[in-house]
This record gives structure tokens, sequence and C-alpha cells, in this order.
């Protein structure tokens, strides 16, 4: 790592650049003029110029003519947004060759647009001025950062966030295992996570275990956001929230093809059309991605189709209609290895008979009215159906197979002959309703905001195992059968002061949650229900200071809150555990600066308090996991991201970036009287121990190059420090795997992308590399060893057209 820091300052320090006489020739610039809609100059109105992922944006306001001028830019992708007061805020996207004038034309209109609020309805930070009053941190991650990286799946982009911290599973990153800040990854339960801001887990209420995650190819940014911002979501707000951005329909009508092969059989075709007519932008999305995983006897395939449309009706009214399909059929097991399995060959997958399906439908509307110049009322209704079917033949790395004590299996031997399997059945059914109202107003001559809102939700599980006969049985005995219901009705109001350059944000949410479960199999097949409910309130403060335009401090403080499962909260027998929900105090202080030009920081530290952290007692959280209330634990650290870019500091198109995002965590223990959950030590203290799966230090360190002929090279260094892989902190392998130390490790990757442009096409080439030094390490215990994914090189093209 020492090597490349020293290796990357050389670089920056002589970096090609000339003269700013021979530079001047090829300095492009941007001048235009703001209007009214009646055709009036604008004047005042706040201009920025920036770009994504650079360190670059400029700011100037227009003068008495509604005119401005950015002059000294080099080529490249630009935003250039505009704002007015009483007016609304447009943004364009420019492409500007080297040595380029260009002359570009505002028309604002008053208040805010019914597409506006569409983009404002979805999004978390569209804009810098969106993310300067932001009471919390907040990460991007745009289009371009994941196509110059070639992202292969989603965990490999969240590594670029700070304090996010992903667990790998089988390799295709198809099952998210995310964490924040040091809760516990497993299944992501602890994250809620959105798309266009709408729930994308089938059942945040009663189940959030993530066993779906569509494509990384279907979004074209992805918002990260950590502190007291999160109560205007719900109603998982203990760590932070993900949401995922999918592309608006163009302007124009255009669309690209991208194809992508590569090692270990793998395939990725993704296709995306749209365009507008008359008042109505389409866009369609397809992927299909197929290879194998990161073991022998996997193999994944995917079907993504998303739909979407956005509907202006008249002048302050839009709708957004959105459809999606999510199919999967892979060849995976449940089971991780144990150590002897492990040492013999750390690919090895037993079990060539467990297979996954899954299919998921999803549809929302979104319907903005802006009422009135200060007021406007966006409605989401949404619904979604989810089933998957498990079937397998071992569920962790203790059962070899799930059914040995069956005298037809009599162990691993006839494994593939007499020895049976376990259905997993599930299916999910999930609508609501969420109303948003927003409101300017100057409230004792301050200058508010206020966004208020409610949500109705509905979820309905029907889960089933069935337990077959023979290794690929897809029926059998069924040995449970549950039906589980969540009613759940919250509410939100949260109130901006801006006062001068001040920003004081206050916020409540209060969520409440009707439980219903039903054993049917119970009673001789009568059946038996319990019903329970629980009333959590959640409040929230956030202040932020931008003292200059290029600088914003921000604190908070919120409330966490993380309501427990249906089966964890209601027993099988109807009855009710006395069961807590998951409730800590979360604080931040921050730092978002442009020290210079070119070079972007931002700085957080957090602390995050809990009252109650409730352990997993799901078959995720591996052998002998048990539910109980936690307890109190306590996690604290800091957070630190960077980019330098070269090219805009000598403004050169020749552009030597380096981007660092970094966490240090070194607290996160159990505190007050606690005792282990692992079966067999439930009188032992664990007071003090580290929890499991929460690395100290996490470091995503890349360093490119770009240039103006369409070249883009990035290495890139993931490190992750050791962890344990319990709450004993055991150090020596256990013969299952699934205790012990887990070593840290440093993976490698590395791009190169070159695109060009035939006439009005543009096609780019590139290649990648995963896992460049082809490093095997564990990346996981809970179920058994799970090794990382192998060395991974694929080549691909992207035509635009």
């Amino acid at each position: 790592m020492n090597r490349v820091l020293i290796l990357t300052v050389s670089l920056l320090m002589f970096a090609p650049s000339t003269p700013d006489v021979a530079v001047a020739t090829n300095l492009s610039s941007v001048s235009g003029r703001v209007l009214d809609q009646t055709g009036a100059s604008v004047a005042g109105a706040v201009v920025r110029l920036w770009q994504q992922p650079a360190a670059f944006e400029r700011i100037t306001k227009t003068d008495e003519n509604g005119n401005f001028t950015f002059d000294g830019l080099i080529g490249g992708e630009y935003k250039l947004t505009v704002t007015g007061e009483g007016f609304s805020t447009l943004t364009k996207e420019l492409s500007l060759s080297a040595g380029e004038k260009r002359s570009v034309e505002f028309t604002l209109h008053p208040s805010a647009l019914a597409e506006e609020m569409v983009i404002s309805s979805t999004q978390i930070a569209n804009t810098p001025e969106a993310i300067k009053h932001i009471p919390g941190s907040v990460d991007v991650i745009d289009r371009r950062t994941l196509d110059t990286s070639r992202i292969f799946n989603f965990a490999e982009a969240l590594r670029k966030v700070p304090g996010v911290y992903v667990r790998d599973d089988e390799g295709f990153g198809t099952r998210p295992h995310i964490a924040i800040r040091g809760v516990n990854p497993t299944r992501s339960t602890k994250i809620l996570l959105l798309e266009d801001g709408i729930p994308l887990t089938y059942a945040p209420y009663g189940d959030n275990a993530s066993y779906y995650h569509p494509p990384i190819d279907r979004f074209e940014t992805i918002e990260v956001l950590k502190g007291s911002g999160q109560i205007l979501y719900g109603p998982v707000t203990v760590s932070g929230v993900i949401n995922y951005i999918t592309p608006p329909p163009p302007e124009r009508t255009s669309g690209y093809l991208t194809l992508i092969g590569g090692s270990r059989d793998y395939f990725n075709g993704h296709a995306n059309f749209g365009g507008t007519w008359g008042n109505t932008g389409l866009v369609l999305d397809f992927t299909r991605k197929q290879g194998e995983g990161a073991r022998e006897n996997i193999r994944t395939g995917i079907n993504d189709f998303n739909f979407k449309s956005v509907t202006g009706i008249g002048l302050r009214q839009a709708l957004t209609l959105k459809a999606n399909y999510y199919g999967e059929d892979s060849n995976v097991t449940y089971s991780g290895l144990t150590e002897d399995e492990f040492r013999a060959n750390p690919r090895q997958n037993p079990f060539r008979n467990d297979f996954f399906f899954g299919d998921r439908l999803g549809a929302s509307a979104t319907h903005a009215y802006v009422i009135n110049n200060s007021l406007a009322l966006t409605t989401n209704f949404y619904g979604t159906l989810f089933k998957r079917h498990w079937w397998r033949q071992s569920s962790n790395s203790g059962q070899r197979p799930n059914d040995s004590a069956d005298p037809a299996c009599a162990g691993m031997a006839n494994l593939n002959t007499t020895c049976g399997n376990e259905g997993r059945l599930r299916e999910y059914y999930t609508w609501g309703l969420e109303p948003r109202l927003r409101a300017s107003h100057h409230l004792f001559g301050i200058r508010n905001e206020t966004d208020f809102g409610v949500r109705l939700h509905y979820e309905h599980q029907n889960r089933r195992q069935e337990n077959g006969n023979a290794p690929n049985a897809r029926t059998g005995v069924i040995v449970e059968d549950n039906e589980r219901k969540n009613q759940a009705y919250s509410t939100f109001i949260q109130n901006r002061l801006r006062i001068g350059g001040v920003a004081i944000t206050p916020g409540i949410r209060i969520e409440h949650v009707r439980y219903e479960r039903t054993n049917r199999l119970a009673n001789a097949g009568a059946g038996v229900t319990g019903r329970t409910n629980l009333t959590q309130v959640v409040p929230g403060l956030g202040i932020s200071y931008s003292p200059v335009e290029t600088v914003t401090l921000f604190g908070g403080a919120h409330r966490g809150f993380a309501p427990p499962r249906t089966e964890d909260i209601i027993s099988n027998s109807g009855g009710h555990i006395d069961l807590d929900p998951e409730l800590s105090w979360n604080y931040e202080l921050g730092l978002r600066s442009l020290p210079y030009r070119g070079v972007r920081l931002e700085a957080t530290y957090f602390r995050m308090d809990y009252e109650n952290q409730i352990i997993p007692a799901s078959v995720a959280g591996g052998v002998g996991a048990t539910l109980t209330n936690g307890g109190e634990t306590l996690q604290q650290g800091a957070e630190l991201t960077t980019r330098i870019d070269s090219g805009t500091i000598l403004r050169s198109p020749h552009n030597f970036y380096l981007r660092t995002a970094y966490t240090y965590l070194p607290t996160a223990k159990f505190t007050g009287a606690r005792l282990s959950n692992i079966s067999g030590f439930g009188n032992v203290r664990i007071t003090g121990n580290r929890l499991p799966y929460a690395p100290e230090h996490l470091m995503n360190f890349s360093v490119g190059y770009s240039n103006n002929l369409g070249i883009d090279t990035l290495l890139e260094a993931v490190y992750v420090s050791d962890q344990f892989g319990d709450d004993l902190n055991t150090v020596a392998p256990t013969p299952d795997g699934q205790r012990g130390l887990i070593p840290g490790y440093t993976i490698w990757n590395a791009t190169v992308n070159y695109s060009h442009k035939f006439e009005t096409k543009r096609v780019t080439f590139f290649v990648s590399i995963k896992n460049l030094l082809d490093r095997t390490f564990i990346v996981d215990r809970v179920r058994g060893i799970l090794p990382s994914i192998p060395r991974l090189a694929h080549g691909g093209v992207k035509f635009h057209f």
C-alpha cells in the first residue's frame, strides 16, 4: 500500500502539463443567460458548474442582465445547475470538447415544477445544493464511477463508500450482506434499502432479510445516507439508508448495448433504450447475467427487466409509472465448508443438487402535484410479489447432509443417490401508500422547508418447508406452514430552518406495527394464531453550517430503530415473546469541503450507542444462534473520503486522479452485562468483547489516469482488517469452520477503458480484472467457511446509439 501511495504522489507531482499560455488555447468556456418564463432576465440566480466524481465545482451568480460565464475549463462531462429564489432548480448535462466555447440558456419557472418534484422525491442528494443542507453524512456513487470501474456487482460498488462493509456470499452478489458502521451484516437486516425512494426489500417490517438484490446494471446512481436525515424514511434507522436510483427517460431517443464476457463462463448483456415523445418519456432496461460462482457446482442465471415512464400533466402535475421483473435460476448451496474441507479444496462444494429459484414482480406509481408556489404533494403507491424456493441438502457446515439421520440416507456417501432435501418455500406480498407534502414558508420571518408524510404499509408472508425424499425432489412432507401478516402505520415531520449559512433540521417519526402469525399445522391442522403490536417514536436533530460555499460543517443526533421480525416476536405456538425493538442513539459530526480546486475532502466522526442490539436467530445466523434482547453495544470511529484530480488542479487534459475511502472503527464492543448467545456457552461473559464481523479498518484506495483521447485506467485496492466470527472472539478455528478469526486481506482490481466516437455514435471497449493476484481467503464463517472470489477477467464493449 505504501508503494502505491508514493507512486501516486509522484505521478501527481510530475503529471503532464504545459505553461498557462499554451494550455489556454485548449481551454473551454461556458456562458449563458437565465430568463424567467416571460423572457425577462433573472438577476442573482446561483449557477453551479460541477462534475461527478471529479473534485470540481465552480459557483457564480447572474448579473443584472441574467448573464453568467465560466472560463478556463478543460474538456469533459459537466453538469450545470441554476437556482433562483422562488424558481425551480434546473440542471443540464454538458459535454465540452477541448477549446469549445459553449452558450446555453435557462428558462426558470415559478416554484418547483412537477417533474422536479418527481426527482426530489426519488433522490436524496441530486445536486450539490441538496447535499449541502443534508443533516448528516451522505455519499453518492454516480454512473461514471460505476462505468469506469466496470463494477461486477453491488458489493464492489458499495465498498467505495466509507463506513460500509459488504460480506461476500456466493460471488455473484444476489443476496447481500451489508453493514454500516459495525452493525451485523447478515442479510442486510440493519440497512434500509430503497429504489427511487421506495422500499426495495420485500418485507421491511416483518422480515427485512435480503434474499434478493437487482443487478447493479439497472441503476444510474447510488446514494448512502447516514445520520439524522434517515427519519424521513424508515422503518430501519439504526445505521443507514441505501437508495438506488434508476435512470430517467432521456430527452432524445437514445440507448446503449453492453456485452461482457469473461472467465468462469461469465456473460453480461445489458440493453437500455428510451426517449421522450410529447409529454411522456419512456425508458426500457434489460439485463441478462450468468456465470459460475466462487466455488464448484455454483452457477447463477439472472434476468432483470425494468420499465419506467414519466408523463407531464400540464405544468404542475407529473405521473411516473414503473414496473419490473427479476428472475433467478441458480445452482447454489446455503452451506459453507468445514475446516478440513476448506484446507483440502477451498473451491469445493459437495452439494451439487442445491438450487434457488426466485421471481419478483414490482410496480409503483408516483404522482407529483405542485399545489402552489410554496406547496407540493407527492404520492407513492407501490406493490411487490416475491417468491423464492430454495431446495438444499445442507444449511450449514454442521449438516452433512441435513437429513443424515434418515436410514435411506446414512450420511454423505449417499448424498447424490438416496439422501433427500429440504425445500424452504417463501412467498411475500407487499403494498404501500405514502403521500408526502413539502412546504416552503417564512415562519417568524425565517426561511423554512417542511416535509410531512404518512405511510400505510401491508405485508403478507406464506412460509412453508417441505422435506423431499430425493436429492432433486421438488415436493415433500410439509413440516412447516406459516402465514404471517404485518400492518404498519407511520408518520413523520421534518422542518429545515435556514438562517444565512446555517440550516437547523429537527424531525420526528412515529412507527406503529401490528404483527400476526398463524401456524397452520398446529392443533391437528386447525391452526393457532398469535397477535401483538408495538409503537416507537424516532426523533432526530441535524445542523449544517456553510461559512463559505466550498465548506459545510454538519452534526446530528437521532434515534435508531429496527422492528423485530414477525417470527421473533410471536412464537410458533402463538405466544407473544418479550422482545424489544432494536434501539440506539446515533451521533455524528463532520465536514464536507473543496479546500482547493481539484481536491475534495469529507470527514465524519460517529458514535452509535445501542440500548438493545438484537442477536439474530435465523438460519443465516449460523448454528447455535439464539434470539435474545442483545443489550448494550457501542460503536464509534471515523470516516474519511478524499478525491484529488491533477487535471483540474493543473487545468490539463491529462488527469491523474486518486480516491480514498477509509473507515476506522476502534470501538465496536459489547457493553453492560452480556453473556454469549452461542449454544453451550450461555454462561460465558462477553462484556468488552469485539462485535463479530466488525473489522477495525476498511480501506478503498484507487488511482487512475484519464485523458481527452478516451483512455481511462484504474487500479484499485480494497483492504479489510482482521475480524472475529463469533461473540466469544474465538481465534483458533473450530472443526465446523463457523468460529475463529477471519484474517485481514487485500484485493487488487484493475480496469482499462477506451472510448471512441464514430460520427454521432460512441463505442467504449474495456477490460477488467477482479482479484488481480488471485488470492484465496476466508470471507465468511456464519454457515461454515466461504472463500473469496477467484481472479475474474472480463472484457466487453458498450455501444451508444
